[in-house]
């Protein structure tokens, strides 16, 4: 791989560039106008060290039994680091977003709007993990968008989405509240003083029509990364509080977080 290798992205203009990690032999960042935005063990797809990814696979591996192929539409991807964990832990696997990770460029809700309409009602897990820079677009945060991906999971499937939100958590309290307008069943999980929204962090918000899904919450706690800490049901309710529902009327961008975040988090 050459050194450091970059580009100028062509939508945005932002510069990208694949990066060695410093502390984590093996290990390369993508990054995007200096935003760390993922982090691959190019030899060991099956390892994962980002946080709240970390969470997401622990999401993914509750799915069926161990090493079950399943169908999955992610939306974002990165340098690919769910696709790849998915394809080494469970071969076989149909990843639309990506034999069997097939990859579609373009704005994530246009291209998921023009999946094959075979693929409604059938996908086992709908990951939303879509950044611009540092923020998440305002038109993939909204109750028509998380409709529109809720219409594609199976009556076993689950809608994960990664939101990045900072003290207080207004922008994440009002995605769970939309998510939860959507789907019945939610949780949302994070570390410990991110839930509390004492500091800036990523939110992982997990929904489904399907109840059992609350049974895998004991285990997502017990497996980390720690400390972990999680709302559901009747807390979930309290979380959410008076947070609006967001609609494609009044929808806006993530917040934007200090850079000095980023800079941390890829040097620890």
């Amino acid at each position: 791989m050459p050194e450091n290798p970059s580009i100028s992205l062509a939508s945005s203009g932002l510069r990208a560039s694949i990066e060695p990690d410093p502390y984590q032999p093996g290990g390369y960042i993508l990054d995007i106008d200096g935003t760390p935005q993922s982090h691959v063990f190019i030899d060991d797809p099956g390892e994962v060290f980002f946080e709240y990814i970390r969470r997401m696979a622990h999401v993914l591996d509750e799915i069926g039994e161990p090493g079950e192929p399943i169908t999955v539409v992610h939306l974002g991807g990165g340098a690919l680091t769910l696709p790849r964990y998915i394809e080494a832990t469970r071969p076989g696997s149909r990843l639309q977003k990506s034999a069997n990770v097939r990859i579609r460029y373009g704005d994530a809700r246009e291209i998921m709007n023009k999946l094959p309409t075979g693929l409604r009602g059938t996908v086992d897990a709908v990951i939303v993990d879509v950044f611009s820079g540092a923020r998440t677009p305002a038109h993939v945060t909204s109750l028509e968008f998380y409709q529109e991906a809720a219409a594609l999971l199976s009556p076993r499937g689950v809608l994960i989405v990664n939101v990045a939100d900072g003290p207080g958590l207004a922008f994440a309290r009002g995605q769970v509240a939309t998510i939860h307008a959507v789907l019945p069943h939610v949780m949302a999980l994070a570390e410990a003083q991110v839930l509390k929204g004492r500091r800036f962090g990523n939110v992982v918000v997990v929904g489904s029509h399907d109840g059992s899904v609350g049974e895998m919450l004991p285990r997502l706690l017990a497996g980390g990364p720690h400390p972990a800490s999680a709302v559901s049901g009747k807390e979930l309710k309290a979380f959410t509080a008076s947070a609006p529902i967001v609609t494609d009327n009044t929808a806006i961008a993530s917040p934007s977080p200090n850079k000095t975040i980023f800079q941390i988090a890829q040097k620890r």
